[in-house]
């Protein structure tokens, strides 16, 4: 099977080194491993990112041999900030740290918090996204007759909404582990709660297209997830899955090894080891090899790079890196509150500090960081 790259991102001063498009070149699957032939991707190691991750005690030290200023660790009290739309004890939401997660009745799992102040870090990143995309909620090329319509892992809901939007012959469906988004909905679309790394209940060849983004670090068997998804597709129907790297980095050497904006990726790496969903979904090319193990055919490969910081030359690109600073910097804590302090170990007290480095050197704009995402699209026979 060959693939070929969707349509390219505009080419960037190379000297800016924003957004990097991929230039049309053929993929070919590679034959099918054992572990492949029993539904499990074959991964290779992290990249070398995994290594060097300094300890939780490194912040603080660091933070009394700088002497921080009071506005710098004002940021220790953010992590209790939690405002949750809806009654925690109503939905029998898990709490840690002071911020809430989806009820852990079942076997799902997710990191990422269901509070409100999650829900805007999130829908900072939406807007970002469909900015890189020039305005677009997809790269798919879906026709004009797109009847069932499925969105997996909709987070806050806003990419079905806005689907829904402009899509009014579209029959939507926005599905989560964590029931957190809004009850104002277009008509033509509901949201459904159920864990998707579980066996699917939709019946056989039920939508046209099929959505998904942002779930890296969240599924255990990528290959199982795809095959249930390429069921669930009418043959000739599509799905898209949009990921994004944690390995944030820089091409003229602005983020140093031992500074906390690449420190992200490297304890990020490891906590998806130990948490047996691993976050180098693009590192190990598992969207490829999971479409291709499913029985996708006409896989389409996009690759980004999202600026960090409004440091880019054009316009466009630093529009996109401000965006993605406000992102993280909305909620530092949030992100990596659980994976760093139920798996690796970290205190409350220790994440504080670890944001308040982080995001001390994301405001001085002297880091030309980005990270990859990358969108691939697939269609069943």
């Amino acid at each position: 099977m060959t693939t070929t790259t969707a349509s390219p991102v505009a080419p960037e001063d190379p000297k800016a080194a924003t957004a990097e498009p991929t230039t049309a070149t053929a993929v070919t699957s590679e034959p099918e491993t054992a572990a492949e032939a029993e539904g499990q991707v074959a991964t290779t190691s992290p990249p070398p990112a995994s290594a060097g991750i300094l300890p939780a005690s490194h912040w603080q030290q660091r933070a009394e041999e700088e002497n921080e200023s009071d506005n710098d660790s004002a940021y220790a009290d953010s992590i209790a900030s939690s405002t949750a739309s809806l009654s925690a004890s109503i939905l029998e939401y898990r709490t840690l740290h002071g911020r809430t997660y989806h009820s852990d009745r079942g076997g799902g799992q997710s990191w990422n918090p269901n509070d409100a102040q999650h829900d805007e870090a999130m829908d900072i990143l939406h807007h970002m996204s469909t900015l890189m995309q020039d305005g677009k909620l997809y790269l798919a090329e879906l026709g004009d007759n797109v009847e069932k319509v499925l969105d997996v892992g909709c987070g806050t809901g806003i990419w079905a909404i806005d689907f829904a939007d402009q899509h009014a012959e579209s029959e939507v469906i926005g599905l989560d582990i964590s029931p957190q988004q809004p009850q104002w909905i277009p008509v033509n679309l509901k949201f459904e709660v159920d864990d998707i790394t579980q066996e699917w209940t939709y019946p056989a060849n039920t939508f046209d297209y099929i959505h998904m983004r942002w779930m890296v670090g969240s599924v255990a068997n990528w290959t199982a997830l795809y095959k249930e998804i390429f069921r669930a597709l009418k043959s000739g129907g599509t799905f898209e899955h949009k990921e994004s790297s944690c390995v944030i980095q820089s091409d003229d050497g602005t983020v140093g090894p031992d500074s906390a904006i690449a420190q992200w990726g490297k304890v990020f790496l490891q906590a998806g080891k130990k948490f047996g969903r691993t976050f180098a979904v693009i590192e190990e090319d598992l969207q490829i090899k999971a479409m291709e193990a499913a029985g996708f055919v006409d896989v389409q490969v996009t690759n980004f790079k999202v600026p960090v910081g409004g440091w880019a030359l054009d316009k466009k690109n630093k529009t996109i890196g401000k965006y993605a600073q406000l992102a993280i910097q909305r909620d530092v804590e949030g992100f990596v509150n659980f994976m760093w302090s139920s798996v690796m170990g970290w205190s409350k007290e220790e994440i504080a500090v670890y944001a308040a480095h982080l995001r001390r050197e994301l405001k001085s704009g002297k880091c030309n960081a980005w990270y990859p995402m990358k969108v691939v699209i697939g269609r069943k026979p």
